[in-house]
């Protein structure tokens, strides 16, 4: 078996998916173990929105309305399930909004690598429309609360599972700077 690092080194995203998609109880058990990154405070500022089936068509006709379209957007249609990722930023003398959007940011990227790792494809999408009323509606967000993005979920082509992801291996010097001074 694969190591952890050797699981996370292999992550891609998935811009195609097929039409299968884990269910409720599946996202439960993968949810529960995102939500166990470093929260400051433990106040849970995030939550998530499981959009399936008419949710996505209904998402859909919303980023036409913000983009002033007539025809509804296709685009939610691209995975079986779409993940809502909310910010609900929480009022705190000790913890900013910048880092409970931090908080929400971590559940989400760690939700990704937990499907990924589940063998589900999965891909965190966001765009222009993101914040637009018309979306905020559709979502039913609260006035504390701020759309980070959407990850769509499905399975993995056949013919791509064999296939290596884009090479995103990174030169970490470039990144890491050692202070020992």
């Amino acid at each position: 078996m694969s190591s952890l690092v050797d699981r996370v080194a292999a992550r891609r995203s998935w811009s195609k998916v097929t039409g299968d998609a884990p269910d409720h109880a599946e996202l439960a058990r993968l949810v529960a173990a995102a939500g166990r990154v470093a929260d400051h405070s433990g106040l849970e500022p995030w939550r998530l929105i499981e959009l399936r089936g008419a949710a996505r068509e209904r998402l859909g006709a919303a980023l036409a309305e913000a983009a002033e379209h007539e025809k509804p957007s296709s685009k939610p249609l691209r995975a079986p399930l779409l993940i809502a990722i909310v910010a609900c930023r929480r009022e705190s003398h000790k913890v900013p909004d910048w880092e409970q959007d931090a908080v929400t940011a971590g559940v989400a990227h760690m939700l990704s690598l937990l499907l990924a790792d589940a063998g589900w494809g999965v891909m965190w999408r966001t765009g222009s429309l993101v914040r637009a009323e018309p979306v905020r509606r559709m979502h039913e967000l609260a006035d504390n609360e701020e759309l980070l993005g959407w990850l769509y979920v499905g399975g993995i082509p056949e013919n791509t599972k064999d296939k290596p992801g884009h090479d995103r291996s990174i030169d970490p010097e470039r990144f890491l700077t050692v202070v020992d001074r």
